[in-house]
């Protein structure tokens, strides 16, 4: 019973939790290459997820393909925010979750430049973070889900945008081109829009930001009423769906985010298994597949968790026994 206190005390607290089910996936879910593992029968392992499509795909994977192997898998994705599915797992209200590479250099371990290589800065962020906070990173995925700005295909044409210096050079010539549509967290992000103020040399008046939910944001600039510019991950299914151009990052000034599972370093000594399970997993993952099939959720409407178990299936790491 405290254990499920826990869980609903950290649903109020970060506004919106997946608890459907009775906590557990509405499907059965058979074995593939992922067979029952002994060690993890009917151990109980909490997933969580932040509260954006592509992370709550990546936490329904490793639920799938942990009940799968054996594990009670108990679903805590949509949790609201990095700060709080970080602290969620160093308190022990969940066991693991996708998190990215410079989320955590930037965000959680304070500091103020990224290191350019995917490899190097894996190898930095998880150096850090086993030492200093007790959190464990499994091997890194192919994903790279950056932060970017875009506009309409339309406004990049008409006013010949490629890069952030092209948006930089006409927000020069025409300030009144400059509105944003941001999320709250991004504004106030070292990694965000503080750091691509000060790398590219501009700034944006407080007048022109318009705040929204990271589901907002797409459609609000697809719009093309309300911003010209808004903030975007480079693996979101909407940028094809909604037909947005995406300004390259010509300075470099975001970070590398590869997607990863993180897990305390206590529970992976306990459990080392789960590396076997999700490290086949991690591998196979790209910023093409996470594209496709971020495309079937916001694009078609299909569950994050159905989308999930029909990939792993696809890809032979489980099996529908409905099939």
């Amino acid at each position: 019973m405290r254990r499920l206190a826990g869980l609903l005390a950290v649903c109020a607290l970060v506004a919106g939790c997946g608890l459907d089910a009775g906590y557990k996936l509405p499907f059965d879910v058979g074995p593939g290459s992922i067979e029952p593992v002994p060690e993890l029968e009917g151990v109980s392992i909490t997933v969580g997820s932040k509260n954006f499509t592509e992370n709550i795909l990546l936490g329904y994977i490793a639920e799938v393909a942990l009940t799968a192997a054996g594990v009670d898998v108990e679903d805590l994705t949509n949790i609201q925010g990095s700060p709080s599915n970080r602290q969620a797992l160093e308190k022990g209200d969940i066991d693991l979750y996708w998190e990215y590479t410079g989320t955590s250099w930037i965000n959680y371990q304070g500091q103020t430049e990224p290191i350019p290589d995917e490899q190097d800065q894996y190898d930095a962020v998880k150096k850090v973070d086993a030492e200093q906070f007790g959190i464990a990173w499994l091997d890194y995925s192919p994903v790279n889900d950056q932060y970017a700005f875009a506009t309409t295909r339309e406004f990049a044409d008409e006013h010949g945008l490629e890069t952030l210096s092209d948006m930089v050079a006409l927000l020069a010539e025409d300030p009144s081109l400059g509105t944003f549509c941001l999320e709250s967290e991004f504004i106030s992000r070292q990694d965000g829009l503080a750091g691509a103020e000060k790398t590219y040399g501009f700034d944006v008046p407080d007048d022109n930001i318009k705040t929204f939910g990271l589901g907002t944001i797409y459609a609000t600039l697809a719009g093309g009423n309300t911003c010209n510019f808004g903030e975007v991950f480079t693996t979101d299914g909407r940028l094809l769906t909604l037909d947005l151009a995406v300004l390259a990052d010509d300075k470099k000034t975001f970070p590398q985010y590869n997607a990863a599972v993180t897990v305390r370093v206590d529970f992976l000594d306990r459990y080392p298994q789960l590396a076997d399970i999700l490290e086949p997993i991690s591998a196979k993952l790209t910023n093409e597949v996470i594209l496709e099939l971020s495309v079937k959720i916001d694009g078609d409407g299909v569950d994050p968790a159905v989308v999930a178990r029909d990939w792993l299936v696809k890809e032979g790491f489980v099996t529908n026994p409905s099939d």
